[in-house]
């Protein structure tokens, strides 16, 4: 549900392709060590954040590297015609063809709103790259410091135009073993565990201290081919090396029976989701015949990449990738494991620099095509969301008419489609849709679970 947040209400009209914002009266940026606002947030705040992002002479177009990968790959700036100031108080979009999306896109991180006064001042003082380093919004928390790969540290904001937080202090203390995520919950040294293993969670749920929270995850885990190298330009590679892989046995193994088998990008909760695609199936003769069709001869050495971190919809990739690299040794591909620090491998991925690896997604808005633009040709460029680097006219008119059409029937219908073809080219293997745990103290109230995977932390306090 889409609910008005700087944005108070807004109107639609000209079949949807302008969007009238009213915005939020008298919010109040946050102030920084070296700078203190002199106005409330506006309509030149909203302009400044989507023309940073879109404008190429916007002089902070290039500060921070210029790559704006959502924004770009929802295709923003072909669907963006103007966006126009009509006053303090309101903003006009205008978009070339109607997207019945926009709304549930614009409610992502991407278009979060950063204060023109601050970006003016850093200009003149010589450091842009601060508006990105030192971040002032108008959240319920401000931002204090941030110590690489260690902590950030956060303050309430007690200007906040909402319901004011009851902590004062919140500190993310950046901890990418589970083991030790586990320790710190149980030595009271943090107060909310994300992503606890599989492993952890029967003990967890027996221990006085813990409470343990679920919901089926609004995600999902693959295994990517990138279509743009030998031998997965041929789809019959892409569908033998997925018909290798055991995933009956990594459900069991790596996710604890904590998943479903995955036979589309969406999970089967979402409106669009198509029962009709059949699962991959498990059959390592099979494809070997399928790599000798295709002209493979094995023994095929190949790289695959695993995700060095647990994440919602992938607990422990290393484990994954071994139960992998043993599958392929039974039909004679050789997988050497590769991984790099989470930062690097996520910008390696983008850029393409992979043959196979390890991705994954959990979704921002709960809207179909907040899944199937991954696989759209915009994010197959270097830089993009699509790691596989496969480009599918078809698939790609489909996606682009999805957002025209309002009634969900018909929707559905396309997404079925897109589906359907995703499924015949395999430019990846879906691996799972997990259920998703988060662990906090017991002495933790009014923490909610969110479906897109975020941390929210209004209406939490500590008994």
């Amino acid at each position: 549900e889409i609910v008005p947040g700087l944005a108070e209400s807004w109107e639609i009209a000209d079949g949807g392709k302008t969007i009238t914002f009213h915005l939020r009266k008298g919010v109040k940026f946050h102030s920084v060590k070296d700078f203190k606002p002199t106005r409330d947030f506006n309509a030149d705040d909203v302009l400044f954040s989507f023309n940073r992002q879109w404008k190429t002479d916007n002089p902070y177009y290039n500060v921070s590297g210029g790559k704006y990968d959502y924004f770009n790959d929802m295709d923003m700036p072909t669907l963006l015609d103007s966006i126009e100031k009509k006053d303090d108080n309101t903003v006009v979009f205008k978009l070339k063809t109607p997207n019945v999306a926009i709304l549930a896109n614009l409610a992502m991180d991407f278009a979060a709103i950063d204060s023109k006064e601050y970006a003016d001042f850093l200009i003149k003082k010589g450091t842009p790259e601060q508006l990105d380093q030192i971040p002032v919004g108008t959240g319920p928390f401000s931002f204090v410091a941030y110590q690489k790969d260690s902590v950030i540290r956060y303050k309430a904001n007690k200007d906040f135009y909402g319901e004011k937080p009851l902590v004062d202090d919140l500190i993310y203390a950046i901890t990418p073993d589970p083991t030790a995520r586990y320790a710190k919950l149980k030595a009271g040294e943090c107060h909310v565990n994300a992503y606890p293993r599989p492993a952890d969670l029967e003990e967890m749920e027996k221990d006085p201290s813990l409470k343990v929270v679920n919901m089926p995850g609004l995600n999902v885990a693959y295994w990517a081919f990138n279509a743009a190298k030998p031998p997965f330009d041929k789809k019959e590679v892409r569908q033998a090396l997925g018909m290798a892989i055991d995933r009956d046995a990594i459900l069991k193994e790596v996710y604890l029976g904590a998943g479903d088998k995955a036979s589309t990008l969406i999970p089967s909760t979402m409106w669009a989701y198509d029962s009709a695609i059949p699962q991959t199936p498990y059959d390592p003769e099979k494809a070997k015949q399928m790599l000798a069709a295709a002209g493979v001869t094995t023994p095929l050495d190949i790289d695959l990449w695993y995700m060095p971190v647990s994440r919602p919809y992938n607990p422990n990739g290393k484990r994954m990738a071994e139960m992998m690299q043993a599958d392929l040794a039974k039909i004679g591909v050789n997988a050497k494991l590769v991984t790099y620090e989470w930062g690097e491998y996520r910008k390696r991925m983008a850029n393409g620099e992979q043959i196979t690896g390890q991705y994954g997604w959990t979704g921002d808005n709960g809207d179909p095509d907040n899944f199937f633009f991954l696989r759209g040709c915009p994010g197959g460029k270097p830089g993009g969301s699509n790691p596989t680097k496969w480009c599918n006219a078809e698939f790609d008119d489909l996606l682009v008419k999805a957002r025209l059409v309002t009634d969900q029937a018909e929707r559905a219908k396309l997404y079925h489609r897109m589906q359907e073809i995703e499924h015949d080219e395999a430019p990846e293997l879906l691996i799972a849709h997990s259920i998703v745990y988060e662990a906090t103290r017991a002495n933790v109230i009014g923490y909610k679970q969110s479906p897109l995977g975020t941390h929210t932390f209004e209406g939490v306090d500590i008994q």
